[in-house]
């Protein structure tokens, strides 16, 4: 493990209190590296990262168990921001959990920790909806994840999990002060703008963060020995730079007054990267993107004549897609797309005349347009401009799902005449629990009372918030043409390589000399026609040392349709379910490419891929051996990040 920057000024003058402080500190950002060493999501991933991230987080559950010294038979522990923490406290009874938070610990991470009776939590409908609440969905109903994940809606903010959980372990030796001791302070400029590359910008800059991705040299144990990990899971989550890393710890130490310029500095690099303009946007910080279309779709109705509906595409993740369908009075529908993932743009229009011109549908009109502006399965950048110009055609919102597109390409809210735009930092390198929420002023009300207390709950992450800024800062020095260019290589490359693999489908957009491709970011939905998307994913993993992700990704409508599953097989599929919850369900195999991503990595994957087709029955038989090394390669990450001593 690379040693991590030690936290220390003026040590001529440093007390000795001072130097607990820094001790201390220092023990706690070795964790946070260690951790970010291997931080992948930590749902439905199949390599070695995301299997020691999961690990890692459901262990943070235990040392809050253990720091209440609560039975882990009988209670759980759910991880929130101080917004939905009070939003769970309200549904349940006094006496029945216990809770801290960080901010308790002098910690700006955003983090509240429940621990609650398993026989106490709600059984209905989850207060937030979206990502990772649900175990299967169609167009018609839901079923719920079992708790905690019913109660965690969106990725959850791990990093900042496990840096809250080393902390409580840390207070046991330093004492339960010792992170509120603030050590000398930064200002906004250093945190913010001074970094070891700041001499470098477009492609010079590119390759220079491409080689600073922290995690680029582990080695994991495959069935051809150790090799280095390749994360082909971008799309789910993006690792952190060693440079956005630091400004993460930086700004854990800062006093009250810099943490509040930190906040307005980051709303500002925020209204420059997506050209929203501070006089005519509003800038808010949520936990991630599910929070923000929340938080839109449960304060934008207030029109007491007519009944809200609200339109989306077939392909929306469901953090666009289930919280529409539970809002007050309102209706959800749906308009088509194509093989490729391109919006049935007639099909829009069509609606919106029927709708809010015919009034075909009684009270009903159509407010809101809520798309995605790049599709996390088929990877398919639809064209905003175009779908805004049919929004104010017919005097109806529009929200714009950045959380796919905010890596990969230009977005200029201004242009496109966007009402809402929704992004989250652990997809564009900044994997520190922050999220963001742009609105046109004048659309929701921010002095309304839950939307005050979600600001301030947004507010309470500063290192989350401090480090998108500085993500933020460092993709607009390197271009975001510069990014999409690169991508669009690696992407092409991949697409001719798989199309070489015997028994292999590919879906959306395949061929990679169509004049297309400029319109796909680097997601490529994959099959073998023999073989499930999970066999393939751990297969994968265990011969290749790459890590994708499987399964229905969050969007079942579109994954049911990819893999031909009919109408009437959903009730027998959702039947199946329920009795055999552990069942994998086929759904598709995802790569994803990002800023860590190289033209050898790409190689390996596509060799491991005809490995895998050739069926070469010697390899199976030293899966169980890679399998015992892989445990034993996880207790070790464990012992480094949250010590020996747990």
């Amino acid at each position: 493990m690379t040693e991590p920057t030690i936290l220390n000024h003026r040590s001529d003058l440093i007390t000795e209190r001072e130097k607990i402080c820094v001790e201390a500190f220092t023990e706690l950002t070795k964790s946070i590296y260690a951790a970010l060493e291997t931080y992948s999501n930590v749902h439905r991933g199949s390599g070695h990262f995301s299997q020691v991230t999961t690990y890692l987080f459901e262990k943070a559950r235990e040392i809050v168990l253990d720091y209440f010294n609560l039975d882990k038979q009988k209670n759980t522990v759910i991880f929130l921001t101080s917004a939905r923490a009070s939003q769970l406290k309200d549904l349940l009874k006094m006496g029945s959990y216990r809770s801290v938070s960080s901010n308790e610990l002098g910690l700006p991470v955003g983090v509240v920790a429940i621990a609650a009776e398993k026989k106490a939590l709600p059984k209905g409908l989850p207060f937030q909806t979206g990502g990772g609440t649900t175990t299967l969905i169609s167009k018609n109903w839901v079923d719920w994840a079992v708790i905690p994940d019913k109660f965690e809606a969106g990725t959850p903010a791990v990093i900042n999990i496990i840096t809250f959980a080393r902390a409580l372990v840390l207070t046991k030796k330093y004492g339960n002060e010792i992170f509120k001791e603030k050590l000398p302070g930064d200002t906004v400029f250093d945190i913010l703008y001074q970094d070891e590359f700041q001499e470098f910008t477009g492609q010079n800059l590119y390759n220079k963060l491409q080689g600073s991705i922290i995690g680029n040299n582990i080695e994991v144990p495959t069935a051809f020995g150790l090799q280095p990990f390749i994360n082909l899971d971008h799309s789910a989550s993006t690792p952190s730079t060693k440079i956005v890393w630091e400004t993460f710890n930086k700004s854990l130490r800062q006093p009250e007054a810099v943490k509040q310029q930190l906040i307005n500095e980051v709303k500002a690099i925020i209204a420059s990267f997506f050209k929203a303009p501070i006089g005519q946007y509003d800038i808010m910080f949520t936990s991630n993107t599910t929070e923000s279309v929340n938080i839109i779709s449960q304060n934008i109705f207030n029109d007491k004549d007519i009944e809200p509906v609200v339109v989306n595409s077939v392909m929306e993740h469901s953090s666009n897609e289930l919280p529409w369908r539970f809002i007050p009075g309102g209706t959800l529908i749906r308009f088509e797309v194509d093989k490729s993932g391109y919006f049935d743009l007639n099909g829009l229009e069509n609606l919106l005349k029927e709708y809010n011109v015919e009034h075909k549908h009684g009270r009903k009109r159509i407010r809101l347009i809520a798309v995605t502006g790049a599709s996390n399965v088929l990877g398919i950048c639809n064209d905003i401009n175009q779908v805004s110009t049919l929004a104010k055609k017919y005097q109806v919102m529009l929200l714009i799902d950045a959380a796919q597109l905010i890596a990969h390409r230009r977005i200029d809210i201004n242009a496109c005449d966007i009402d809402f735009l929704v992004f989250s930092g652990h997809k564009i390198y900044a994997p520190f629990g922050t999220g963001g929420l742009i609105s046109r002023k004048g659309l929701l009300n921010y002095e309304n009372n839950s939307i005050r207390m979600a600001t301030e709950s947004g507010e309470e992450n500063i290192g989350g918030i401090t480090a998108l800024g500085k993500s933020l800062l460092l993709m607009q020095r390197v271009g975001m043409d510069v990014v999409a260019e690169e991508e669009s290589r690696l992407c092409a490359k991949m697409l001719k390589g798989m199309a070489e693999v015997p028994n292999m489908m590919l879906f959306g957009i395949k061929d990679p000399d169509s004049p297309d491709i400029k319109c796909k970011i680097g997601v490529i939905p994959f099959s073998f026609s023999n073989l499930f998307a999970n066999k393939i994913a751990y297969q994968l993993a265990l011969f290749g040392g790459i890590g994708i992700r499987y399964g229905c990704h969050c969007a079942h409508i579109i994954v049911k349709r990819l893999v031909n599953l009919k109408p009437f097989l959903e009730p027998v599929q959702r039947m199946i379910v329920r009795l055999f919850p552990k069942l994998k369900l086929p759904g598709v195999a995802r790569a994803s490419i990002g800023l860590a991503t190289t033209e050898k990595d790409v190689d390996r994957f596509i060799d491991t891929l005809k490995l895998i087709a050739s069926k070469d029955k010697t390899m199976g038989a030293k899966l169980p051996t890679v399998e015992k090394q892989i445990e034993e390669f996880i207790r070790e990450r464990h012992k480094l990040v949250y010590s020996e001593e747990h």
